[in-house]
């Protein structure tokens, strides 16, 4: 077997790769059956010279490879016909700006493996770069917060080499003894986010407690669905009836809106899902939040501040409650928002790291020594053959196959 790493091809470049040099050196070294080679790129953090350094093959060409990964989508002229590929394809949502790429991976007769598609056989994702999302993501929020009131100034975490050096200037941060801080998500981003948190020293209290009082300090609360949903019919939770069909439930958060001045975002929303906030709910005349970091960008969804995704180069703007459009930062009257749909480019190395070392432990074995669980089948849009896998039959009007 001959595993190939793809330069990133898409516009604006991603800096990131799905393994660094210590794990292709890793592979080779426990396989020493299975070729590797990286292909030459001028976009990565990680430079060439480093992958040879370790040992590893460096070349241009990658069409004698058996299987192929890279980060996010390969342009179409790109794809090298009968591979398997392994990338974030964005396809199985029917997102329209990815339909033509699915089509060519059929035509090509490419089997595309979506990352965000493995998954346990409990359902449980297995790889992502969500833990990033919510590092980069709450240093930003951070960051749009002292430049919302003029207290403190961050640089941009793109402009630091790794993590150590973006924590390094947490120390900067000066917030006021009554800050309180409210986070959602317990996910991979969530989680990520309170590495953030916990390393600023902010001490967490429970949710019922950060209503109820004040502190003498910076304070966050980490919500969980229970925190800020209730059923309409009597103002209870259940679970399993929520994630089975929320239909019934409206949200709590505007108590959390009333006493929170940095709202976090890092919740995984599902369609159906009552709103957090609305643009209504945003006039109240309570509304405390100054500042949104929207990690999970859901656009005109659940944060309803989130009017459209921000960008690395252009990480924060105003939300005109009266309005309710965008404006630009710092505007009076304005909520400051980030929310930067890329999160883990800005530390492509550590990011990098992190996604690769996933890869390295759960899937490289799969793909070398055999997927008896399914799972690599399992998150297959495409076949060999040009067809679509079975699960995935729904996608065929998506791709034109029937004539659209």
């Amino acid at each position: 077997m001959r595993i190939g790493i793809i330069r990133e091809g898409k516009v604006p470049p991603d800096q990131r790769v799905p393994l660094t040099p210590a794990h292709c050196a890793s592979i080779l070294e426990r396989y020493p059956y299975v070729e590797l080679v990286v292909q030459k790129s001028e976009v990565r953090r990680i430079q060439d010279s480093e992958y040879a350094a370790a040992g590893i093959e460096l070349a241009d060409d990658l069409s004698d490879c058996d299987v192929l990964f890279g980060v996010k989508e390969v342009p179409i002229e790109q794809l090298i016909p009968g591979k398997t590929y392994f990338f974030f394809s964005h396809t199985y949502k029917l997102q329209p700006y990815n339909a033509q790429l699915l089509r060519a991976c059929l035509d090509k007769k490419i089997r595309l493996i979506d990352y965000e598609l493995l998954k346990r056989p409990g359902g449980r994702r297995i790889i992502g770069f969500g833990r990033y999302a919510g590092i980069v993501g709450t240093y930003n929020a951070f960051r749009t917060f002292g430049a919302q009131h003029g207290t403190y100034t961050l640089p941009r975490a793109i402009d630091c080499d790794d993590r150590a050096e973006m924590e390094s200037h947490l120390s900067k941060v000066k917030l006021a003894p009554g800050t309180k801080i409210a986070l959602t998500g317990h996910g991979r981003v969530g989680n990520g986010a309170r590495e953030i948190l916990e390393s600023l020293g902010i001490r967490e209290v429970h949710p019922v407690d950060y209503l109820r009082e004040d502190f003498g300090e910076p304070v966050f609360t980490h919500l969980d669905l229970v925190d800020y949903n209730r059923r309409k019919s009597d103002g209870r939770f259940d679970f399993e009836e929520f994630c089975e069909d929320p239909i019934g439930y409206e949200s709590t958060f505007m108590a959390f809106a009333r006493s929170t001045d940095l709202f976090i975002a890092g919740h995984f929303w599902a369609e159906g899902s009552p709103f957090l906030f609305s643009r209504e709910d945003v006039r109240d005349d309570g509304w405390r939040i100054s500042v949104v970091a929207d990690i999970s960008c859901d656009i005109d969804g659940p944060v309803a501040s989130t009017v459209e995704p921000s960008t690395i180069a252009d990480p924060t703007y105003g939300y005109d409650p009266l309005n309710e459009c965008r404006v630009p930062f710092g505007t009076a009257g304005s909520i400051g928002v980030m929310a930067v749909d890329n999160l883990p480019c800005e530390l492509p190395r550590d990011a990098s790291a992190d996604f690769g070392a996933t890869l390295l432990q759960h899937i490289i074995p799969l793909v070398v020594e055999g997927d008896a669980q399914g799972i690599l089948a399992g998150a297959s849009e495409t076949t060999s053959e040009g067809t679509l896998s079975a699960p995935f039959a729904y996608l065929a009007d998506y791709a034109g196959l029937n004539g659209n």
